[in-house]
């Protein structure tokens, strides 16, 4: 394998960590003004804007190892979908509080384990991110967590939408799990699995729900393949950059 080819699949990999953080800040930005009570509006346009910034930090660093002119703003705003890398998961719509909710616990499940590992990569200025990122991703699985136990050991029509979002979102969960061709050696995440089962395993027993028997098993996402949902999402939130190219505040 060539040096190219290394480079070409570390800065895929990149994308698609900063495509995941983008995609679910943006997603969980359409709270904002709108959450069930003041506090959580708050609490959650705050946990976008932690994943907004790792999105920065992960394009920045992938623009530099891109060069002839890419930045962080041609990474975000100048793309195709089919060009994105998220996770299908992150891009579907925003739905009630119990679906913003139990997204994001699976999703700060997954990114706890993963930069758990990242911050002791080989690359370095990966390894820093992912520490840095995993402070505000602690606070994210436990805010998560609170919820999804508050919800499920609420009333009996929070636990119904909490039900009823289990079975909309399980079955993309499996993809967290499923190599890309540019996840290899130490960024295989096959791995994480077993911890992020016994995780939510353990979370949903406090909550009153069952662990899903049926396998979870929608994907594409990370090797560009979408949902209508994500095109939609990228109109919107790319609008301005291509409307008025080059523009500047």
């Amino acid at each position: 394998m060539s040096t190219t080819n290394i480079d070409t699949r570390f800065t895929e990999y990149l994308l698609h960590l900063a495509d995941d953080a983008l995609i679910l800040g943006h997603r969980n930005s359409e709270w904002c003004g709108h959450g069930p009570i003041l506090e959580q509006d708050i609490a959650i346009t705050n946990i976008s804007l932690d994943l907004i910034g790792q999105a920065r930090n992960l394009y920045q660093y992938a623009a530099s190892l891109i060069g002839q002119e890419t930045t962080e703003d041609t990474l975000a705003y100048l793309r195709d979908p089919v060009q994105f890398k998220n996770n299908l998961l992150a891009e579907l719509p925003r739905g009630d509080w119990a679906v913003t909710i139990l997204r994001q616990f699976f999703f700060s499940n997954y990114q706890f384990l993963l930069y758990s590992k990242l911050q002791s990569g080989q690359d370095v200025q990966l390894a820093a991110i992912a520490a840095k990122s995993l402070k505000e991703v602690t606070y994210h699985l436990r805010w998560s967590s609170e919820w999804v136990i508050r919800l499920g050991d609420g009333t009996e029509g929070s636990l119904k939408r909490l039900q009823n979002a289990l079975s909309d979102l399980w079955p993309y969960t499996g993809e967290f799990f499923l190599p890309a061709s540019y996840e290899a050696g130490e960024y295989d995440p096959s791995g994480l699995e077993p911890d992020w089962r016994l995780k939510t395993a353990e979370i949903f027993q406090e909550a009153g729900l069952v662990m899903p028997s049926s396998k979870a098993g929608l994907s594409g996402g990370k090797e560009g393949k979408h949902s209508p949902d994500l095109e939609f999402l990228l109109e919107e939130m790319q609008v301005l950059p291509r409307t008025y190219p080059g523009a500047t505040w």
